[in-house]
């Protein structure tokens, strides 16, 4: 905990600083969410096909998923969300014309999360 997941366009794997973005992300979680931040964990996904209304082409999706253990506010909730958006703008920085669709949700994980560590 935290579980983050990082779903992006294939058209932002050359624009996108990956592990700068997770680094920061793991800090500010750990600072706004009062997480531990070793506990921090982050998957980045490609996805391959991106259609944005009708148009498939010159368009490139981010959607960062924040999963935390319950007891957060919503206003924290809501702080944390904001940060992923302003550390993907640091962190991204798309070429060749391409509109950024970029969002991020800050959830509650389901009481019956479990982890270990080996």
């Amino acid at each position: 905990m935290p579980q983050i997941t990082v779903d992006y366009s294939a058209r932002l794997a050359e624009d996108f600083d990956r592990p700068g973005f997770a680094r920061a992300l793991h800090a500010a979680t750990a600072e706004i969410a009062a997480a531990r931040l070793p506990a921090c964990n982050t998957q980045f996904r490609r996805t391959e096909d991106t259609v944005v209304g009708a148009d498939d082409e010159g368009h490139a999706i981010v959607h960062v998923l924040i999963g935390l253990l319950a007891g957060r506010t919503p206003e924290a909730k809501a702080r944390l969300a904001e940060t992923a958006l302003e550390l993907l703008r640091q962190h991204l920085k798309p070429t060749g014309g391409l509109a950024l669709h970029a969002s991020a949700e800050v959830r509650d994980l389901d009481p019956s999360y479990r982890k270990f560590d080996a």
